[in-house]
Parts: C-alpha cells; structure tokens; sequence
C-alpha cells in the first residue's frame, strides 16, 4: 500500500489555536488522538506516521503561516513520495455554512490563501475536506471576513465543534478506506455548496 499525506491546514501559535480558520489543524489532531498518533517537528511542520487499518498515514500540520503552508506540505510530499491523488487536504471554507461538510477533488483555490500556496508547490488535483465556517453578513467586507476566519468559533458553534470535527476525522478515515468518490457520495449529501 502507498501512503496518504493528511494535510490539517492552520495558523502555528496559541493564539490562533481556535479561530475558524484553525479547523484543519483541530482536524488532524483528533485524527492523531483517534490512531494514536505522536507529533514531532520536522519539515517546517509537525508530522506523525499512524496507520489506519493497512492504510499508512502521514499527519501534516505546516507551521508556517497559512498563506506559506504549501512549502511544508510539498517537503512533506517529497519526502514521503505521495502523489497528489493521495494528499488530502483539511481547511476551512468560507462558502459553506458552519457544520457542512464537501469533499472535493481538484478545483481553485476560492480565494482561500493556504490552498493557493499548496496550488503553486504542487497543483490542484488533490482531495480537500472542506469544513464550512460560514461567513459574515458582510462577506464583502475584506476585513470583516478576515476577522470572521480569524475568530474563535461562537460560544454557540463551540457546542457542536466537537461533533463536526468528529464527521471530519470520518471523512478523511472514509477517503482512506473507500476511495473518494464514495466519501463524496456519504459525506456531500445536504451539502449546499
């Protein structure tokens, strides 16, 4: 069996442990918690190598600023010998609404600045997990959807986080074991976007 590249996508530091945009990382780290994973860092990032069943994994989480994290991921790619059809990327999406899930394979990067970054290291055909935040009421405002992602989750999201962080860690484990397609078929169902 080859190797599947878990990429959680976020800001590295303390303060930025729970805002929106932080998700991906959150992500992999229940991922890591379920298989028993140990982190350490390497590559500009903090890795581990876990299996899944006979899947083996490597979790990628780049600590490099959001808008460089394809640099880590590429290194990480590289080392590793993944392709992009098994590099799979966890982030968070402004165009779907808090606790919705999509999988997606390929496409642009929707003006989301850590997946330009993997899309210049290394194309788009890759797999993303995107995790909706919603956004502002003021989407065209930059700096409102800045502050938006920024944020921490409402007091009223952090309720059920845990719950939508869980049908994530699902999501990658259901890619990993059954291909994406029919994680797409499972997972993108009610999806709105």
């Amino acid at each position: 069996m080859g190797t599947w590249l878990v990429v959680g996508l976020g800001n590295p530091g303390a303060e930025y442990a729970s805002n929106r945009h932080n998700i991906g990382f959150m992500v992999v780290d229940q991922l890591g918690k379920a298989l028993g994973a140990s982190f350490r860092s390497r590559l500009n990032a903090q890795l581990a190598d876990v299996s899944d069943g006979t899947e083996k994994l490597v979790l990628v989480k780049p600590q490099q600023f959001m808008n460089v994290s394809g640099t880590a991921t590429q290194a990480a790619a590289t080392f590793y010998k993944v392709a992009p059809a098994s590099l799979i990327v966890v982030h968070d999406e402004l165009d779907l609404p808090y606790e919705k899930l999509r999988i997606k394979i390929g496409g642009g990067h929707g003006g989301h600045n850590g997946l330009r970054s993997i899309g210049e290291h290394l194309g788009a055909d890759y797999i993303r997990v995107r995790c909706g935040v919603g956004k502002p009421a003021t989407a065209g405002d930059r700096d409102r959807v800045v502050s938006h992602v920024l944020g921490n989750f409402s007091k009223e999201e952090q309720k059920t986080l845990p719950i939508f962080i869980a049908e994530a860690v699902q999501a990658v484990r259901t890619i990993i074991a059954k291909g994406a397609l029919a994680a797409m078929n499972q997972f993108n169902q009610g999806a709105k976007n």
